[in-house]
């Protein structure tokens, strides 16, 4: 079993051995990813902490199948850093650049996007570039998916690789529900009619935020300032609208809008448990999946709204301090495989959808997506076409502040 490293270092006596061996040896200079031959040969027996959220035992059992697979593989330990919130992971690699340690960080790769991504690069906490010069990027066709390049409007310049996309995804119990709601007020009127039937997750959770998003650029007739950096708009004036919409919607809410499920996961549960009749996933597959596992009644459908539905990519990098940083690169190299993006989207694992163009992939990758007749809980192959993209990171982090303003407090 490889040697675990102590996430909460910090003691007197660690920070004394890390300076004597800082004097007494030179630091490792940081692979080129250029060289992926030396990169390989680096990364050999090296443990890789990956900090990533593991609030959901889908992405827990896929990520724990890439951990054997890098063991079975490539001969690198991969330890799941299991988090509930990715700004601690920030603040952690923050925290330990402000104590000087810039050479022997806690965290080797980290899944991000977003203003996580934002605040990283503003404060020069991450490596790279990298991404291109993964031997599997290429698969991705970067040039004509734009979006496996930019996070929330921001380029990512090579700090980031993809390796999965989301996109808000409703679901319902069709016993109970015959034509759900298709837009954000007829989802008001389905709420009033339908009492404690709905809920979104509490903020700051990453899909309830992203509810929040998905109803402002709705709601808003200045959708456009959405795409700027917040400071060059009027917050109070922009977000007035979803403010007004909220204060209607909450009464009809589960449990009256007076507490709020904790995560999607928790939506699921809920619809499980028959205390909901409609939610939502930012994973598209996730109602079949849950039927499949016997979660979800066979009756439950998903479809998403007529204007369509926010999503985007998410990403993993690699702190600047991280002390193994070729088996990092190994790990989000083979996250871009064809056999790791096909493992990871089949329903029997996880369902998340692939960030290579499928159809630019010899015949043999191409067969590996093949997953048979849609189940019928899932959505058709064309219903995700409309994608709306993602606002500047600085508006995710100002929602989340003012809704807990003005409803976190119960």
């Amino acid at each position: 079993m490889p040697m675990h490293r102590n996430p909460l270092r910090g003691t007197l006596t660690t920070s004394i051995t890390a300076t004597l061996l800082a004097l007494a040896f030179p630091a490792m200079a940081d692979p080129e990813p250029s060289d992926w031959q030396s990169v390989m040969a680096q990364a050999e027996g090296q443990t890789i902490y990956w900090n990533a959220w593991g609030g959901d035992a889908r992405t827990n059992r896929y990520i724990a199948w890439v951990a054997q697979q890098m063991q079975a593989q490539y001969n690198v330990d991969v330890e799941h850093v299991k988090l509930d919130d990715t700004g601690s992971a920030v603040a952690r690699v923050l925290g330990e650049k402000q104590a000087g340690n810039d050479n022997d960080g806690s965290i080797d790769l980290i899944w991000i996007n977003g203003e996580n991504f934002a605040a990283m690069r503003e404060n020069d906490l991450l490596f790279g570039p990298f991404a291109e010069s993964l031997p599997n990027f290429t698969l991705t066709n970067a040039t004509e998916n734009p979006e496996v390049v930019t996070d929330f409007t921001l380029p990512t310049e090579g700090y980031e690789s993809p390796w999965g996309k989301a996109q808000i995804t409703f679901y319902y119990d069709s016993a109970q529900t015959e034509t759900p709601p298709q837009d954000m007020q007829a989802l008001l009127e389905w709420a009033e009619a339908n009492p404690g039937q709905f809920s979104y997750p509490r903020i700051p959770d990453f899909t309830g935020s992203t509810f929040l998003k998905q109803a402002l650029i709705e709601l808003t007739e200045q959708d456009e300032a959405l795409y700027q950096p917040l400071a060059e708009s009027d917050f109070e004036d922009v977000t007035a609208p979803l403010w007004t919409y909220l204060d209607e919607l909450h009464p009809h809410l589960w449990r009256s809008g007076r507490s709020f499920p904790d995560s999607g996961p928790n939506l699921r549960t809920l619809m499980s448990d028959g205390e909901l009749s409609l939610a939502f996933s930012f994973y598209p597959t996730d109602a079949a999946v849950a039927v499949m596992e016997y979660e979800l009644p066979d009756s439950v459908r998903s479809y998403v709204l007529e204007g369509g539905t926010l999503g985007n990519v998410h990403f993993v990098a690699i702190p600047y301090n991280s002390p193994n940083k070729a088996g990092a690169m190994v790990l989000a190299d083979f996250l871009l495989s064809p056999e790791a993006q096909a493992q990871k989207q089949s329903l029997t694992m996880w369902g998340d959808r692939s960030v290579l163009d499928i159809g630019h992939l010899d015949a043999d990758a191409q067969a590996l997506f093949e997953q048979g007749d849609r189940h019928p809980s899932e959505l058709p192959a064309d219903a995700l076409a409309n994608t709306l993209p993602e606002p500047h990171p600085s508006w995710m982090t100002a929602l989340q502040e003012a809704w807990l303003e003005r409803y976190g407090v119960n």
